[in-house]
């Protein structure tokens, strides 16, 4: 079965579309209607590749994008599936895959999701269990043929085919909050990303930015430009980070204040904007563009893309009006003066400050690090053996544990998760310190450094891992192999236990083997 959004979007001489929509809360209210009405339309035009439908945008609970998916199929159009990780643990999660295979719904977005804000009598708990990574480990393995563990050989299911991509964000203004973005974005194609989907912003020199990031670390993958139609209203919201991720500046909010006092209150101006930003990333060589905004209706999306591929003839004389830089922005590559563009010559970043303060404390762990979890060196084999004696007998293991954990939550607010991913991110600790428990990278919602959650409060804590790491000109410590999910068959015990005795994730990663246990086996 053909998959009409697959084939634009890896085909070089076509400039994918997506056209999104935001069904919201209910199952049979006006905004589902109006949905499956501009559905109908898309199909009929086929001009539109795929339809891109929201999972609880904004973490407010809307209906299930899946059975939207489902009902967009029946028209004829591909469904383009947003597929978060906010509300799901691991096992929902793959239910919903096994599910979506069903009902031949091929196409996902994955992405960590917006922080639940609204539910039934209260803020709803937030999941987080698995990372964008993880799931896309998951999908891939799933389109191989999932290795389920039977219970004698292995089982094998029918492979599927899910065309799965992931979303960066470009438009970061400090130098830790972006080069975050990136590590994590390779992250995201070696979890098995088919494509990549930017955030949203405004600035010439960021969509292009991406493009080159992954030009020079020779990726050869289809990026697909965001196209909001932007209207005073939600640019005011946007400039004031009240739809985290989003970027407006105070110059283009400007613009937009002034171009709402036209006769037609600004529609002209911003439908003629979002026709030069499809042209100009047509030119750049995007392979697709997303087109979204709020009360967009079906005439508006063709007008977009007929002025769209026209202005794309000329697309170099519009750089210039993508011009919105943020206030003392970072940008990965130096200016290419001649086209406004980014040259490939990487920013020199070693004279450029820190983007958060490093203090005593992490010179502290890097020593404690250094003599006591560094495997084969100074009192690592002590420590190892020391937690292999006490293995087993269980008094002596509730009293070390509880030395540790009053010692880490002083130090660390330790949630006692078991699998410690302190060492992976410069001693802070994702369980307690990341509202959304992230372990291989920042989400795409920080601003200026601060964490979406908590803004202009906490210090999202991938920008102080990478300060405190480029304080040593170890940066590029981020940039590893993918991080597995926590193991939650070992929380509650001692981390360090597990550590040294090879039974947490960091066992494969540094080559820690598991001893030959003293715990005597029960006989049956």
């Amino acid at each position: 079965m053909e998959n009409k959004f697959k084939e634009s979007l890896l085909d070089k001489n076509t400039l994918s579309v997506t056209w999104e929509l935001v069904p919201g809360r209910g199952a049979n209210e006006k905004p589902q209607e109006v949905a499956i009405a501009s559905a109908e339309q898309a199909a009929k035009g086929g001009r539109v590749h795929a339809l891109t439908i929201t999972d609880n945008p904004g973490g407010n609970p809307a209906i299930l994008a899946d059975y939207l998916g489902m009902d967009i199929l029946k028209l004829g159009i591909e469904p383009l599936v947003h597929f978060t990780c906010k509300d799901k643990n691991r096992n929902q999660m793959e239910s919903q895959l096994y599910a979506l295979d069903r009902a031949n719904i091929r196409n996902l977005l994955v992405m960590t999701g917006d922080y639940p804000v609204s539910g039934f009598k209260g803020r709803p708990k937030p999941v987080f269990d698995l990372d964008p990574i993880n799931a896309l480990q998951l999908i891939t393995d799933m389109n191989k043929g999932l290795e389920i563990q039977g219970m004698k050989v292995p089982i094998y299911h029918k492979a599927s085919d899910f065309f799965a991509g992931a979303a960066v964000s470009p438009f970061k203004a400090t130098e830790a909050e972006q080069m975050v973005q990136y590590y994590k974005m390779k992250k995201k194609i070696a979890g098995g990303a088919q494509f990549i989907v930017c955030q949203l912003g405004y600035d010439a020199r960021k969509f292009h930015e991406v493009l080159q990031f992954l030009k020079v670390n020779n990726y050869d993958i289809p990026v697909v430009g965001n196209i909001y139609i932007l209207p005073y209203g939600a640019a005011r919201i946007m400039n004031q980070n009240q739809l985290p991720g989003c970027v407006v500046t105070d110059k283009l909010l400007a613009e937009l204040e002034a171009e709402k006092g036209a006769p037609d209150k600004g529609v002209g101006a911003r439908m003629l904007r979002a026709a030069k930003m499809y042209a100009v990333m047509k030119g750049m060589g995007f392979g697709g563009v997303h087109i979204g905004g709020h009360n967009i209706k079906y005439e508006q999306v063709e007008y977009i893309i007929d002025q769209g591929e026209e202005l794309s003839k000329n697309w170099q004389d519009y750089i210039r009006e993508f011009d919105y830089p943020q206030k003392n922005g970072f940008y990965c590559f130096e200016k290419d003066e001649k086209t406004g563009l980014n040259s490939d010559r990487p920013t020199n970043r070693a004279n450029l400050p820190l983007d958060a303060p490093v203090n005593f404390g992490y010179t502290m762990m890097r020593g404690m690090h250094a003599l006591m979890f560094t495997p084969n060196k100074k009192l690592f084999p002590v420590m190892r053996s020391f937690y292999r004696a006490a293995e087993g007998k269980k008094k002596r293991e509730k009293r070390l544990h509880a030395l540790e954990h009053i010692a880490k939550v002083v130090m660390l607010d330790c949630k006692d998760c078991g699998d410690c991913a302190m060492f992976d991110i410069a001693y802070l600790c994702p369980m307690s310190q990341c509202p959304k428990n992230q372990r291989n990278g920042a989400c795409g919602g920080s601003l200026n450094g601060w964490c979406e959650v908590f803004p202009n409060e906490k210090k999202c804590i991938w920008v102080r891992a990478y300060a405190r790491l480029k304080k040593y000109g170890e940066e590029a410590n981020i940039d590893v192999p993918p991080v597995p999910p926590a193991n939650w068959d070992l929380y509650q015990t001692s981390s360090w236990s597990n550590f040294y005795l090879g039974k947490d994730h960091s066992a494969p990663i540094l080559g820690i083997k598991r001893p030959e246990s003293k715990v005597p086996q029960t006989k049956k």
